[in-house]
């Protein structure tokens, strides 16, 4: 009886092969070959999931954000207080782990290639600044911004200190872990709202 392979299942494999190579040797290092021996698998195996190196990049990255997006989605369904569920949201897209640190790492370096690449994955389309822009009107919608705010810049100054946060964390992580970052976030928010009631 022939083996079934989820295939699905192989092309996260395969783009978790990427992020490892990615975070050994940089994006020059991550070729089609590289990437097949780190996933175990010949050329012409790989080669049957992702026909380019650029769609099996362009995946790897997908899957980050889809990641992401799943731990923040789990997070937003909760019961919490609005600034709680906020701050939470927002510790999941910086490097506070080794799973995010990793995938960090990976997406900063894709960013770097993707700026030169002429088509296939915009990095700059990542949800992030539509995510933060819903973060600020979320808090606007529960009565817990502080008044007289400009909320566009709230939004652009959120969105700053997120990508500073998450570079330095990656650069720096011992100056700026989980701890930092959480008091940081905390007094941020702090500054934007009122006390919850």
């Amino acid at each position: 009886m022939p083996k079934i392979v989820d295939h699905e299942l192989r092309k996260k494999q395969i783009a978790e092969a990427s992020w490892r190579v990615i975070q050994e040797q940089g994006m020059e290092g991550a070729t089609v070959r590289n990437i097949a021996k780190e996933a175990g698998l010949s050329l012409g195996a790989l080669r049957h999931y992702f026909s380019t190196q650029d769609e099996l990049l362009e995946f790897a990255m997908n899957l980050v954000i889809e990641r992401v997006t799943k731990r923040i989605k789990k997070i937003a369904l909760k019961e919490l207080p609005p600034k709680e569920k906020v701050l939470q949201i927002l510790l999941e897209i910086v490097p506070t782990d080794t799973e995010s640190m990793a995938e960090m790492e990976v997406w900063f370096s894709f960013i770097a290639y993707a700026r030169y690449k002429k088509e296939g994955f915009d990095a700059q389309q990542d949800g992030i600044y539509d995510g933060i822009r819903n973060l600020i009107l979320y808090l606007d919608q529960e009565k817990i911004l502080r008044k007289n705010l400009n909320k566009e810049i709230e939004m652009e100054r959120l969105y700053s200190l997120l990508d500073g946060t998450a570079m330095h964390a990656l650069l720096e992580p011992k100056r700026l872990g989980k701890d930092k970052i959480y008091e940081l976030f905390v007094y941020h928010l702090d500054s934007l709202c009122v006390d919850e009631v």
